[in-house]
């Protein structure tokens, strides 16, 4: 049976353009760039992120498509894009789950695991 996967990769920086240190606000670009390591066509329908500060406070984000996109993705095919966050604490952390569809209506999830949002991560 064919294997419907999507794998993800991300990266951070910081934005101190965006961020308020007075005003304890840190703001956080991420990239994530998604590749259809399985066998079949797919496409990516939603998103569901959970983001923590140090502190522990947990914010949801749930919604339909990345940046307005839900691409359509070959075996091996990628899409790649950037949005940001804002943490009342200087690190945190964020973890989601990407809702997928296969070409012929089969749903399947396709975690990205846990990334560090850190002023120290975010420079390397």
């Amino acid at each position: 049976m064919p294997k419907a996967e999507f794998t993800s990769s991300v990266s951070v920086r910081h934005l101190p353009e965006q961020s308020d240190p007075k005003a304890g606000l840190q703001a956080f670009a991420y990239t994530v760039t998604i590749r259809n390591t399985g066998d079949i066509t797919a496409q990516l329908i939603a998103r569901h992120w959970i983001i923590t500060d140090s502190s522990g406070h947990t914010e949801e984000v749930r919604g339909l498509a990345v940046v307005g996109n839900q691409p359509l993705l070959k075996p091996g095919e990628s899409f790649e894009y950037t949005s940001w966050t804002r943490l009342a604490t200087p690190h945190g952390t964020m973890r989601g789950t990407f809702f997928c569809m296969t070409e012929d209506a089969h749903p399947f999830d396709a975690t990205v695991p846990e990334f560090g949002l850190t002023l120290a991560s975010a420079l390397h």
